[in-house]
């Protein structure tokens, strides 16, 4: 996949109808909601994802950010809150990524890569083929609490770069992106698109000034 100039980009951790609009209007072309997670900011009621998915015009993309790792039980959330994309935060332990397109067909499926050493390559490229697209992170979902995202913090993101450099498939990249460090962020990595949360908040909240500084560095 060859590197794109300017990425599109995903404001996650989305509370309310107001802050989807908010990023909206600044020029996310995707939302994160986040269902129930062990740990991390931004999870709210699959009734609140299901109102605002319900709400948000197209062609924005709504990601439902799950947790679960039962194919099954992950359809089933899906169609409860409405959203056009799951992100699988986790590894997937029962059914496959194959079992969801073919429960869910017209749905995204894109899955979190925890980018925590070389090994993370390996698994990039193992579940590509069966995704549309992956999602690198900073979380470690091999702690006894699960980090599977909002972390706040970078990664390496030259083990990301030759992810992207293996994959067809689009790319985002997470973690610890803001203002400061988006434009080394695009240079480096070259994502199809970038997901932030942390990054353009004060106090748990979107903060307007944030996402315009964000934006206007891109």
């Amino acid at each position: 996949m060859q590197p794109v100039s300017k990425p599109r980009v995903k404001i996650c951790c989305i509370a309310d109808l107001p802050e989807a609009r908010m990023a909206i209007r600044h020029g996310a072309s995707a939302l994160g909601l986040v269902s129930r997670m062990p740990s991390g900011p931004g999870a709210i009621a699959e009734s609140a994802i299901a109102e605002i998915a319900a709400k948000v015009p197209p062609p924005i993309a709504t990601f439902l950010l799950t947790s679960e790792q039962e194919a099954e039980t992950i359809a089933r959330q899906q169609r409860r809150c409405g959203t056009n994309t799951i992100q699988i935060c986790d590894r997937l332990t029962r059914g496959s990524h194959l079992d969801l397109k073919r429960s869910l067909p017209g749905i995204s499926i894109v899955q979190v890569i925890h980018v925590v050493g070389p090994e993370s390559i390996d698994e990039a490229v193992r579940v590509a083929p069966s995704v549309d697209a992956i999602l690198l992170d900073s979380g470690n979902p091999s702690l006894a609490v699960k980090e599977l995202g909002g972390t706040g913090r970078c990664h390496d993101w030259r083990l990301s770069q030759r992810i992207r450099a293996q994959l067809e498939i689009p790319i985002f990249l997470a973690g610890g992106i803001h203002a400061g460090n988006v434009r080394q962020a695009i240079e480096e990595v070259g994502p199809f698109g970038l997901d932030i949360c942390t990054g353009v908040r004060s106090a748990g909240r979107l903060d307007e000034q944030k996402l315009a500084a964000l934006f206007a560095r891109i």
